[in-house]
């Protein structure tokens, strides 16, 4: 079956998909969680993903309504992670998917043709390219180092992301990333690097806001342009 041609405004949003990825951490104080993620944009977070992972149902949906409605969040592409349906109701730019996750085909299907579609490919690159070739509109790998979050997470070489540069899509990298050690991601081929403590793990809002920028800083001289491909499922 021939490719539908990617829609203009997801394109826009696919080409957005560079620099550092905020994950967010779980706290269950929703103003709190707000005050961290708009100081992670100020320091330069050019995505934000709504993670919500130890929260409950109504919890999670008031949380992810809460980040969607903020217009300082939504200077950045605004990711949720593994559901479609929330990230539809909340007119989030796009959603995560996992392991165990909807289908690409589902989750299409669910968001309709405009919101970005991101999968986890862990340290697989045929899975990259099979995401790819169903309408994955940008591919996570990673571990690449130990993470405090997921401390059993399977690990991805460095190797992983240089030969993930023909796949044609923007390539997150995930796992460990702080901003000593984001450079030798950002040169092998990752457009973004996702990171959760690094940026999180500070009291002071100002702190976080420092955190970010130290990592954003690390893609302001890019070595080359990425242009998206435009027909795709």
């Amino acid at each position: 079956m021939p490719a539908a041609r990617t829609s203009p405004r997801r394109f826009a949003r696919a080409s957005r998909v560079a620099g550092l990825y905020a994950v967010t951490p779980d706290d269950v104080d929703t103003g709190a969680l707000l005050a961290k993620v708009v100081a992670a944009v100020d320091g330069g977070a050019a995505l934000v993903q709504y993670r919500g992972k130890s929260t409950d149902a109504t919890l999670r949906r008031d949380q992810a309504q809460a980040l969607a409605t903020a217009q300082a969040v939504r200077r950045a592409l605004y990711i949720v992670n593994d559901d479609p349906g929330l990230a539809c109701d909340v007119d989030a730019d796009g959603v995560h998917l996992g392991a165990g996750d909807a289908s690409i085909a589902q989750a299409r299907a669910r968001i309709g043709p405009d919101r970005l579609i991101g999968v986890s490919c862990y340290d697989d690159l045929a899975l990259a390219q099979a995401a790819v070739e169903a309408g994955a509109d940008y591919v996570a790998f990673g571990s690449f180092f130990p993470s405090q979050v997921k401390p059993a997470a399977c690990r991805a070489g460095v190797d992983l992301l240089e030969r993930a540069r023909a796949l044609g899509v923007p390539v997150v990298a995930i796992g460990g990333i702080t901003s000593a050690n984001a450079a030798v991601l950002i040169a092998a081929g990752a457009r973004a690097v996702a990171v959760i403590s690094d940026v999180f793990a500070h009291d002071g809002l100002a702190q976080v806001t420092r955190a970010a920028a130290r990592i954003a800083a690390r893609f302001h001289a890019p070595t080359e342009t990425f242009e998206p491909m435009q027909s795709r499922a």
